[in-house]
């Protein structure tokens, strides 16, 4: 392939979730109905993932399980998210066989960028070969299918797994810029490409353009005046250009940090529930700036309410008269946001909080009204709290409000990042049943996908 810029290597894991919940069970992903969903939280409960073989019975992958057709038998697995980290890693583990990990980009849990251009001469193989060479150990060691775009550059790699991987018989695809304009500058929608949200498209089509063909033979300042700074990277990606490399990712430092978390509440929230709820997040929040040793100045909150209620989501920025990470200072400030903020009679079901432009604790200073001792008991209290819950667990000593009915810290703190964290139940469906049978029937027996 002369005169590439590079070759880089984007690859997929398919149906993450729900692949390792087959892999664990022995059974084919694309010969098994399964979905990865918490069964405790109703009918309506969003289901993570889904299995190939449901995919390809037109079943949405972020369904609830009241959408999945009632004709389909298929197997529901609790979230497991230690078990998919567990896996992510050994994928990994996988990939630095290969290559060295300045060369590797791990995108999410599933999905990772790989600069394969130094590579290539050293292995004796082809692009495709190599992505080949990878994709079969991940499924043999792992029993994980997945995909891989190949391209000669980051984007380039992205739009080639994203949307030509799709339609390969070999779950690969391959693009430079030449070919990206010759087959994919007048593909629809433009949603499908990496970067372009639902409210660019929208944008987009205002000025009659739907396509990236339309982007990149527009007048440059209408697309300017329509996205900003933003418009160069569009229209780069409309050429099939891309300047950012592997070394520029590694080498990439943040101007200002911030520590945040959000939840979605598991029914329905009164104003008052859901105060208690923010109250535990900013203690939450307070705790984790100790562990990382940095205070915060400002402190955001987002209040989302119920998918009955077409009222936007409520949010706002304080301004602390000094940073900190004193839970009894960051409440004083957090909580009376809330409470200008939400609406009381409005039922709410998603909370967000963040702690913004944080820095060093060592830059930590109070006015001259501050009660440093009591300041100083406060740390030394909670310092202890957290040296009890690093040894003990997270739930070995709690405040009151965590015991409330309607607090979440108690259980969230079994969770990883808002799923259960795993464990063995099999035995919640007569489907599940089956599987746990034919798991250890089968235990041991090699699977080939």
């Amino acid at each position: 392939m002369p005169g590439l810029q590079g070759i880089f290597l984007c690859i997929d894991m398919k149906c993450f979730y729900a692949s390792v919940e087959c892999a664990e069970r022995q059974l084919n992903p694309f010969e098994t109905c399964l979905v990865v969903a918490d069964e405790t939280r109703g009918k309506n409960a969003l289901c993570l993932a889904i299995s190939p073989k449901m995919k390809a019975l037109g079943i949405k992958n972020r369904c609830r399980l009241s959408e999945i057709p009632k004709n389909v038998r298929y197997i529901i697995a609790p979230p497991r998210m230690q078990l998919y980290i567990d896996y992510a890693a050994d994928i990994y583990a996988i990939y630095l066989n290969y290559f060295s990990p300045n060369d590797i980009h791990v995108y999410s849990i599933d999905e990772s960028f790989i600069d394969a251009t130094s590579y290539l001469r050293t292995y004796s193989m082809t692009p495709k070969q190599l992505a080949k060479t990878l994709m079969d150990e991940i499924a043999d060691r792992l029993q994980i299918p997945s995909t891989a775009g190949i391209g000669t550059n980051l984007y380039l790699a992205k739009i080639a797994l994203d949307i030509t991987a799709k339609y390969a018989k070999d779950h690969m695809g391959y693009l430079d810029e030449e070919l990206y304009r010759q087959t994919l500058w007048d593909y629809e929608p433009l949603s499908d490409f990496w970067q372009v949200s639902a409210g660019s498209v929208k944008r987009l089509s205002r000025y009659g353009i739907h396509t990236m063909r339309g982007i990149a033979e527009a007048q440059e300042q209408k697309i300017y005046k329509a996205f900003g700074k933003n418009a160069e990277i569009l229209i780069e990606h409309s050429w099939g250009r891309e300047n950012c490399r592997m070394e520029d990712i590694k080498n990439y430092r943040g101007k200002t940090y911030s520590v945040s978390f959000s939840q979605i509440l598991p029914r329905d929230y009164s104003y008052e529930e859901a105060r208690i709820v923010i109250q535990e997040m900013v203690l939450h929040g307070s705790h984790e700036l100790m562990k990382r040793k940095v205070i915060a100045p400002k402190v955001w909150l987002g209040v989302g309410y119920t998918y009955r209620s077409e009222i936007p989501v409520s949010k706002g920025t304080i301004r602390l008269i000094s940073a900190t990470s004193v839970n009894s200072l960051l409440q004083e400030a957090a909580v009376p946001l809330y409470d200008r903020l939400a609406d009381r009679k409005t039922p709410i079901r998603r909370l967000a909080i963040a702690f913004c432009d944080v820095v060093d604790e060592g830059c930590e200073g109070y006015d001259l009204f501050t009660d440093w001792e009591a300041i100083e008991r406060e740390k030394v209290r909670e310092r202890a709290i957290l040296e009890i819950a690093d040894k003990y667990g997270k739930n070995a000593l709690l405040r009151g409000t965590s015991y409330r009915t309607a607090a979440t810290q108690k259980e969230r703190n079994e969770m990883i990042g808002g799923h259960k964290a795993g464990y063995d139940d099999l035995s919640r469906t007569r489907e599940t049943v089956y599987t746990h049978e034919f798991y250890q029937e089968n235990k041991g027996r090699k699977r080939i996908i």
